[in-house]
């Protein structure tokens, strides 16, 4: 037998056989090289070879390898074969695009990451925030150091309270925001207080993140998918029975990037007050809007029906871990008993930091700053794709930090695995759109979700170009 079959003997090769379907495949592959099953640089059956053994097409295996390639779990060079890829952490990922938790590959062989959800991570202000860091630190009286309250510091809650109203239009008051860790800890508390309630499912937008449904069901409930067109999410899908809350992303759907529209708001608040329902507004980059009159927040229209959820993930860093629920009276309760039976309370120095940094108004001048650098780069990726590759349309870019490119060409959504394996060999990191629906659809328009907020400054040109190759 030789070395690479020695790989998929015992119980991953049973394992492997069960799989009949590619997203089996995949998901049996993927475990065992987070689990270590798979080393790295353990070669793999060629495609044909683990085709005839497994009793699948030789596509469907081909497309799975191709999807893991582009993933970061596999590698491949011409005339060497696939092999396991090269420091792979534990951990998929899966959910590392605008949630807060980032599991992601440890392969550092890209040469260009555009793939979404990150900001320029080499643009953090650490000057700034080290003085605000350093200053409120010196002014904390000794008695804030002990166990904070589990809604979080009161200063920086007060603080979000009147920037929030300023900026966002959200109307509350510091008794109702409670600080998280991350987006993905706010969604779990109100997930778990739902479900205390008797809830039993949650919509969703048909398009997104897969980390954000797993919390929802971790936390007990079901998801019922609803539909995405250009007006945002079919708000009026929402009657699933066992349905008592809605996750949405009004001012700018992730990842196809329109708005919900004046009717479906009202629409959705109306549902929320007739059936005692919450809304989850997923704020995610309401800073960053660039052609049209900032959307305002959902929860201005309607405080009592909408928890709020907005984050630093990118408007600074995500490794701050910093976000903001703003809880309606109804459900805050049960938030804060889920708050203290998860992590209790969020340390408060990122808090401190981040409450001298809004009240000295480095908050402000550091957004004004990156809103124009974005712009620019958004342009930028518009204006090259119409002059390299005009069969290519863009969508998605009146705000935040990517954009949505519809390949054309008579290519569909099958294709994507393989055109991002063809990136990721000339070193470019992107990611189909089709990662980001909940129902794969194999037969729609081929297309794209590149985020331009992650290159560093002196690196954005060339990846720029690399797109462009991979498209031409």
């Amino acid at each position: 037998m030789s070395k690479t079959w020695a790989t998929f003997t015992g119980d991953l090769l049973l394992e492997l056989r069960g799989a009949r379907r590619r997203a089996g495949l995949e998901a049996a592959l993927r475990e065992a090289v987070r689990s270590d099953r798979l080393a790295p640089g353990t070669p793999l059956p060629s495609s044909r070879a683990l085709s005839i053994e497994l009793g699948l097409a030789r596509n469907t295996v081909a497309d799975a390898y191709a999807q893991l390639i582009a993933e970061g779990w596999l590698a491949a060079r011409h005339g060497a074969g696939t092999r396991v890829a090269d420091r792979i952490e534990a951990d998929a990922r899966h959910g590392e695009l605008h949630s807060d938790v980032v599991r992601q590959p440890r392969t550092t062989q890209y040469s260009y990451d555009l793939r979404p959800g990150t900001p320029n991570l080499a643009a953090f202000p650490r000057t700034a925030w080290s003085a605000a860091a350093r200053k409120a630190l010196a002014q904390v009286p000794n008695q804030m150091l002990g166990y904070p309250d589990p809604r979080g510091l009161p200063t920086l809650r007060q603080t979000l309270v009147e920037y929030l109203a300023r900026v966002r239009g959200v109307r509350a008051t510091s008794e109702h925001v409670v600080i998280c860790s991350g987006f993905v800890q706010a969604l779990y508390l109100l997930s778990t207080a739902l479900r205390r309630t008797g809830a039993g499912g949650v919509g969703i937008e048909s398009y997104g993140l897969a980390i954000h449904r797993d919390i929802i069901e971790a936390a007990g409930l079901t998801t019922h998918p609803l539909t995405v067109d250009d007006a945002g999410a079919r708000v009026d899908e929402v009657t699933v029975s066992g349905t008592r809350a809605v996750l949405l992303t009004p001012a700018h759907q992730f990842p196809i990037g329109v708005a919900l529209a004046a009717q479906r708001r009202a629409d959705v608040l109306r549902w929320a007050s007739e059936h005692g329902g919450l809304v989850i507004e997923d704020d995610y980059d309401g800073e960053f809007r660039y052609d049209a009159r900032p959307v305002g927040a959902l929860q201005s229209l309607a405080p009592d029906l909408v928890a709020y959820v907005g984050t630093a993930s990118k408007s600074l860093a995500p490794g701050l871990g910093l976000a903001w629920l703003v809880v309606p009276g109804h459900a805050l309760e049960g938030v804060l008993e889920a708050k203290r039976l998860s992590d209790r309370y969020t340390g408060i120095f990122e808090q401190l930091a981040l409450d001298e940094f809004i009240r000295s108004g480095g908050y402000d001048k550091h957004v004004r700053r990156s809103r124009l650098r974005y712009r620019q780069r958004r342009d930028a990726l518009v204006s090259v794709l119409a002059e390299r590759a005009p069969d290519v349309a863009v969508t998605g870019i009146a705000a935040g930090l990517h954009a949505v490119l519809q390949l054309g060409r008579g290519l569909r959504a099958a294709d994507e695995p393989s055109i991002c394996s063809r990136a990721g060999r000339a070193g470019l990191a992107v990611q189909g759109l089709g990662e980001f629906r909940r129902t794969p659809q194999p037969t729609a328009p081929a297309a794209l979700v590149v985020g331009y907020g992650r290159p560093p400054d002196h690196a954005f040109a060339g990846a720029l170009e690399a797109l462009c190759d991979v498209l031409g």
